[in-house]
């Protein structure tokens, strides 16, 4: 079993723990019926902790490993430690007042990740904005209900934030693909845009990042659907997860047959779009058509 700590974050954390306690009650041939019974609960409850979708108590999990017979003691300390450490809050959360609690499981999950592979459509990938464009893009959102500028200054920091995954000693991947109408589209400002396709520029020469960006002139592709996120974990314990984001919600697509479709998909757009070793000269020619 992997380390406590090497998942990242909370949310990963309660992913594996899931996992191992699905394992070890389907082992020791116990219902969810019966294990929701043992902890005070229910059926439906034993299935969210299992997956990883709701947090844990430490008693609840000491409780079903007597339930389960486990009796490596190393391991049922490795596993309420795992507990402990998925009960502890991320650092996102103390934004939580101005972001909504679909969107704390993505942000735990992207920490986590090894390889991001993403498709915009709209807007420069949140991992690749700049704090000015971040700050255009998080106003267009909120046009209902204006932000204050304290609160917009805190979410770009929630997002400058959010981009220390790709600096950090053990860097994810990131391989994104977006469709040109991005780079046309003047976020906030000419001014914005043209210092965020130079810092796209920037981006694009890290080891970790590919950029691809689908030209007019190829016309349609098959991602018909909209923007979605493929993550990817350097551990058998947490599966491929899709992050498909709504205006009031999010999706999260975890099984096999959803997550090829997707795949396929995502390897498709890739396919139609330019070279990563074109991607400078399109930003070069989107930032000489905007100083026209």
């Amino acid at each position: 079993m992997t380390e406590p700590g090497a998942y990242g974050g909370p949310t990963a954390l309660r992913i594996v723990l899931g996992v191992h306690l699905r394992r070890l009650r389907e082992a020791a041939k116990v219902s969810r019926s019966d294990a929701g019974w043992a902890i005070r609960g229910s059926e439906s409850k034993i299935s969210r902790l299992e997956l990883g979708r709701v947090g844990f108590k430490v008693r609840d999990v000491d409780d079903l490993l007597t339930l389960y017979k486990l009796e490596d003691p190393q391991e049922r300390e490795r596993l309420l430690t795992l507990a402990t450490d998925a009960s502890n809050p991320g650092w996102w959360q103390r934004y939580d007042d101005l972001t909504p609690q679909w969107f704390h499981s993505y942000l735990g999950l992207e920490m986590a990740a090894d390889l991001i592979r993403t498709f915009e459509l709209q807007f420069v990938p949140g991992l690749l904005q700049t704090p000015d464009y971040a700050r255009a893009v998080i106003q267009l959102g909120r046009q209902d209900q204006p932000l204050s500028q304290p609160e917009r200054d805190r979410l770009v920091s929630l997002r400058m934030g959010r981009q220390e995954v790709l600096t950090r000693q053990r860097p994810a991947r990131l391989w994104a693909v977006i469709d040109e109408a991005v780079l046309r589209r003047p976020i906030g400002s000419r001014e914005i845009l043209k210092a965020q396709l130079e810092f796209l520029i920037e981006s694009a020469r890290r080891h970790n990042v590919t950029l691809q960006i689908i030209p007019f002139e190829k016309g349609g592709y098959t991602a018909t659907g909209g923007a979605f996120t493929l993550l990817r974990f350097n551990d058998a314990d947490l599966p491929d997860i899709v992050y498909i984001e709504h205006l009031t919600s999010a999706v999260y697509l975890d099984k096999r047959e959803e997550l090829d479709t997707y795949v396929v998909t995502m390897d498709s757009v890739s396919i139609t779009a330019a070279q990563p070793r074109e991607t400078e000269s399109l930003l070069r020619k989107a930032i000489a058509d905007l100083e026209r």
